[in-house]
């Protein structure tokens, strides 16, 4: 009996303390029903009851703690890989190891074999095999050379690389990812914000329904386990930790989710809406087709390659990538650069306007196209070629066709995402009819726009939200960041870019459509998890009282109850941690 007393004195104290510190902050708490519940049987004489009862509720609270604990290893890991020391190369070429604080942009750095980057940076000299797992979630090493960028937190497996600072500290991309991953664990679901709301109001009521069953039947104990059986805690804690593991699974393969409200949208997508170029296709675009319109081009030819060197565009990519092949220099100096969004580029060189684009761009610039000239561009393009007109002082001298190669696992992926819910597949695109026709035939997408500037993409977006369609757009996370801020969630393929990280919902790191696949089936999982630890909570109670007017439920047997099916709704929440779609 002494040591029961003992027990509710030493477990009481800290469950009346947080009951008194929510009391300040104007809640009525749990902990105020399970103090008031713990007071009432020690007074009455129940110490073993009183004992049990606090014993329990501290056990539960426990396994909540070392469950929050659990389920943000993957955060605790990632902040765990991060670079405290780095190889600062000075002028004389000798490395020096340094705290990471001390990096500056631009400074040079040495990484060994077996080392870790310590910044994003660029290559300059050197190459080797980079473990990249931090970022994409893809533990095959990535060949790295003179040009190529790296990335902090990730690995050189093997070779010796010299970079150069690019963006330190918090500004890495594993610094974002970090501390987008935690403020995503911190956010709070739809569910999870109405569970908290609910049970403000569910705590009085349950102390009110203790207090009217003691006024009718004069019933102290009873009154007292009633309270202890309302605690509502399954439901409180089973909510947060759905979504906590459900944003820590995604967190391990490599797709970013923002926080518990982006589940709740995602979960309910019908539609979904996706750029072409660098989306559907793998962005590694290659001239096919070169069609010269003149007989002295060499000129011509130095035009183009001096403006599609500036270029961060794939197509401006794949053009450099030919005219190299070719020799082609370009001792010209660009004068001017204009970018005509949607359309190409306009360019002053040694005097004369070059106009590097789409139709559409001749058209405006009221250009005409010969016939026989106009025949061979609707060849290219049934090949399912997107064309680039080159004209230099208004007469048409080149017509390239480029081509981009589909995704390989984009057919299946979007099979997978039709069965497991979504209605609708649509492509937006900037690219010509005829080839972007050809992309969405061979993907099975239902309906394509195509000829589209990024303001018309928002106003498509825009339509489909406004007929009531729940719409995902899937971008590259730079030209199409509009469409991917309107949509009810955006998805940026990109291997966490400034722009993606910041404007989208939702990151997939290997802009994979494995990963697109695993974050639809992976909300969805998770809404459906919460839903159960809900179903759990509310009838686990319902059975208690139950129980308890039947006869055969008391105050410790209610209480252990009530604590097993804590922790059965934690486990049911940790499942999401080995979650993947089938």
């Amino acid at each position: 009996m002494w040591a029961m007393i003992l027990a509710s004195i030493v477990g009481g104290i800290p469950i009346m303390i947080q009951a008194y510190q929510a009391l300040r902050n104007k809640v009525i708490s749990i902990e105020l029903l399970v103090s008031i519940a713990v007071i009432g049987a020690f007074f009455i004489g129940e110490y073993y009851e009183s004992g049990i009862v606090t014993f329990l509720f501290l056990f539960g609270a426990y396994l909540e703690r070392r469950t929050i604990e659990k389920t943000r290893k993957s955060v605790k890991s990632l902040v765990e890989m991060a670079p405290t020391t780095a190889l600062l190369v000075d002028e004389s070429g000798e490395a020096e190891e340094v705290d990471i604080e001390f990096v500056e942009k631009e400074d040079r750095l040495l990484v060994k074999t077996g080392s870790k980057v310590p910044v994003d940076g660029l290559v300059l000299v050197g190459e080797g095999f980079v473990d990249e797992a931090t970022i994409t979630g893809e533990s095959f090493p990535v060949k790295k050379k003179v040009g190529d960028h790296v990335f902090a937190g990730t690995i050189l497996n093997n070779g010796t690389l010299q970079i150069e600072a690019q963006r330190v500290g918090e500004d890495t991309t594993f610094g974002k990812i970090i501390e987008l991953v935690e403020e995503a664990q911190d956010s709070k679901s739809v569910m999870e914000k109405f569970i908290n709301k609910f049970s403000k109001y569910y705590t009085p009521v349950v102390l009110i329904f203790a207090l009217v069953t003691y006024l009718f039947t004069q019933d102290i104990r009873l009154a007292i386990t009633i309270l202890v059986l309302g605690c509502p805690g399954a439901l409180v804690i089973g909510v947060p930790v759905s979504n906590v593991t459900g944003i820590g699974n995604g967190a391990k393969h490599g797709v970013l989710i923002k926080g518990g409200e982006v589940m709740d949208r995602m979960n309910q997508v019908d539609t979904m809406v996706f750029d072409k170029t660098g989306t559907l296709t793998q962005g590694t675009t290659a001239v096919t087709t070169f069609i010269s319109l003149e007989e002295e081009e060499e000129k011509s030819l130095a035009y183009l390659m001096a403006i599609e060197k500036e270029s961060d565009h794939p197509l401006a990519k794949a053009i450099v990538a030919y005219l190299g092949e070719k020799n082609i220099r370009n001792p010209y100096p660009v004068q001017s650069t204009t970018v005509l969004e949607g359309r190409g580029i306009q360019a002053i060189v040694q005097e004369e306007e070059v106009l590097i684009g789409n139709e559409r761009l001749l058209k405006e610039q009221a250009l005409t196209i010969a016939p026989k000239t106009q025949k061979e561009i609707q060849a290219i393009k049934e090949q399912g070629n997107s064309i680039v007109l080159v004209t230099v002082s208004g007469e048409l001298r080149f017509v390239i066709g480029v081509s981009d190669e589909i995704r390989p696992e984009a057919k299946k992926a979007l099979m997978k995402l039709r069965k497991m819910g979504i209605k609708r597949f649509v492509m937006l695109t900037g690219d010509n009819q005829i080839t972007a026709q050809a992309v969405a035939t061979q993907l099975g997408i239902d309906e394509v726009k195509a000829e589209l500037l990024p303001a018309d993409k928002v106003k498509e977006v825009q339509k489909l939200k406004d007929t009531g369609h729940i719409v995902a757009f899937v971008g590259d996370g730079i030209n199409d960041s509009p469409s991917i801020a309107l949509a009810d969630i955006g998805i940026a393929m990109g291997s966490g870019t400034d722009v993606a990280v910041e404007t989208s919902d939702i990151v997939l790191m290997r802009s994979s459509f494995d990963e697109l696949v695993h974050a639809f089936g992976l909300t969805r999982a998770t809404i459906f998890n919460m839903r159960q630890n809900i179903g759990i909570s509310l009838a686990t109670v319902g059975l208690l009282f139950v129980g308890l007017f039947a006869g055969f439920i008391y105050m410790a047997s209610g209480m252990f109850v009530h604590e097993a099916s804590i922790l059965f709704v934690i486990l049911n929440g940790l499942r999401l941690m080995k979650f993947r779609v089938k």
